[in-house]
């Protein structure tokens, strides 16, 4: 019989039944793709991630319910959360290894601060599947890891009711749908229904193209964001050039046993 710790965090949040939950599972070493697929698809959240002790940091993988991935923010600031609280960590900076390269995570008071690549979106045609998958006329389409589409107000983020059956039809990752904020520098919505999440609460990863986006178009380097999803999610972020860092708060909702 064997036996696995699992943790579900709650990413972007200060308070649990908020934020985005990820289920973060620690490995001395590495199981088999399928099996990690199978409890991802089990938990049935948005991202499992997966870690295992390499060098001076970790070795960190991410599955969604459907396929795994190659960057995922929030299940790394969960990740991150879980070293911290509970593993013997003398420092306040941990190194992940992944399919999107190094990722720096850095503790600073109750803030997790994620270093990750800059993924400016870039002008494309857009195809007939996301016109009919979204309401509205958008101000701008882009694309970048995913489509990425501007509207004129807050208001349209929030109304909008993506037809899910087109979106699945995307060659890419996902869409994210965005707008300048009323209280905050900018909000967002992400939608993947391809990998099996048709809205994703807070999407650390798509805020890798909307940091560049946003700091040009706002002439600023440090931006403050709300993914407006129905649980809701809160970001700090700050243009680096080819990076963009991404802070939040986590909280653990969870742990257990997996029994296999």
């Amino acid at each position: 019989m064997k036996k696995l710790p699992i943790y579900q965090i709650d990413a972007f949040s200060s308070q649990v039944f908020s934020g985005n939950p990820a289920a973060v599972c620690p490995l001395e070493t590495w199981i088999e793709d399928s099996l990690m697929q199978a409890i991802a698809q089990e938990n049935n959240l948005s991202e499992t991630a997966f870690f295992v002790p390499e060098g001076n940091g970790y070795h960190i993988r991410w599955f969604t319910p459907a396929a795994e991935v190659d960057l995922c923010g929030h299940a790394t600031l969960a990740t991150a959360f879980v070293v911290f609280e509970y593993f013997d960590v003398p420092v306040n900076q941990i190194r992940f290894n992944s399919r999107s390269g190094e990722l720096i995570v850095e503790k600073e008071n109750d803030l997790l601060a994620m270093d990750f690549p800059s993924q400016p979106p870039m002008p494309c045609e857009p195809p007939n599947a996301l016109k009919a998958g979204l309401q509205g006329v958008p101000s701008e389409i882009l694309c970048s890891e995913d489509y990425f589409v501007v509207f004129s107000n807050e208001d349209d983020i929030k109304a909008m009711k993506p037809d899910m059956a087109e979106l699945e039809k995307l060659d890419l990752r996902g869409v994210v749908i965005t707008a300048k904020g009323k209280d905050v520098d900018f909000v967002s919505r992400f939608f993947a229904p391809k990998f099996g999440i048709k809205e994703d609460p807070v999407t650390g990863s798509s805020h890798c193209a909307l940091i560049p986006y946003w700091a040009h178009k706002l002439g600023k380097k440090e931006l403050h964001a709300l993914q407006v999803s129905n649980r809701g999610g809160e970001l700090f972020c700050e243009d680096r050039g080819d990076r963009v860092v991404i802070a939040g708060r986590a909280v653990k909702f969870m742990e257990g046993i997996i029994t296999l």
